[in-house]
């Protein structure tokens, strides 16, 4: 990315941070502004490999993907994304950001949502939606998984039976259950082999904390 890019960049993740400190600030600790730059930072990681993304699309949907951010147990849970899309568009439109740009932005933020079940049409909305999927792994997403399971009252895991051996997981009753319920699955569903790499590699960081977690669990 060449000096004049990098310049266009630094200068929109400014005016983008200005925006967002100027909403109404979200108290959860899983979506703060530390998670837009992990996605920012994961999204560069992926450019890598795709030279061709408009890399300021990919900024945008990365720092205004979750302005409509609401609870995974809300009934229009999965009107969230669609919602972010319109008040990206309008914040972006009142504040001078390249107009033929916007829709490309805005299709990235309706796209990046598990929930939304809205399939990214273009590279850049694929970049996104793995970023952002991202930080559901590793050992952040770790710490997000628990902290999200305990704003919503849920048990840190079976209390016999952790691993869900013969039982139906239920991660809506146990947290550790997530992580076969949906986080196991993460790996595939990434669009870009970059995010399928980095997926893997922080699943399997997961998996060997569970390993560790159930066998302290049963040591009784």
């Amino acid at each position: 990315m060449n000096t004049q890019s990098n310049a266009l960049l630094q200068h929109w993740q400014q005016q983008l941070l200005t925006l967002l400190q100027q909403q109404a600030p979200d108290k959860d600790g899983a979506h703060d502004l530390t998670h837009f730059h992990r996605v920012w930072a994961a999204a560069r990681h992926i450019m890598l490999q795709h030279v061709e993304a408009d890399a300021l699309v990919v900024l945008a949907a990365c720092y205004l993907h979750d302005l409509v951010n609401l609870p995974k147990n809300h009934p229009q849970r999965e009107q969230a994304s669609r919602m972010a899309a319109a008040r990206a568009s309008q914040l972006l439109t009142e504040n001078g950001f390249p107009a033929e740009r916007i829709a490309a932005v805005a299709h990235a933020i309706e796209a990046h949502s598990f929930s939304a079940n809205i399939p990214p049409r273009s590279i850049e909305a694929k970049i996104v939606q793995d970023a952002d999927r991202m930080d559901a792994l590793g050992s952040i997403g770790l710490a997000r998984m628990f902290y999200t399971s305990g704003r919503m009252g849920r048990q840190l895991a079976h209390p016999d039976n952790p691993l869900g051996l013969d039982r139906q997981l239920d991660d809506r009753e146990y947290a550790l259950d997530h992580i076969e319920v949906k986080l196991a699955k993460l790996p595939d569903m990434m669009q870009t082999a970059a995010g399928k790499a980095m997926a893997a590699e922080r699943l399997a960081r997961l998996l060997s904390f569970r390993q560790q977690f159930v066998e302290e669990w049963l040591a009784r």
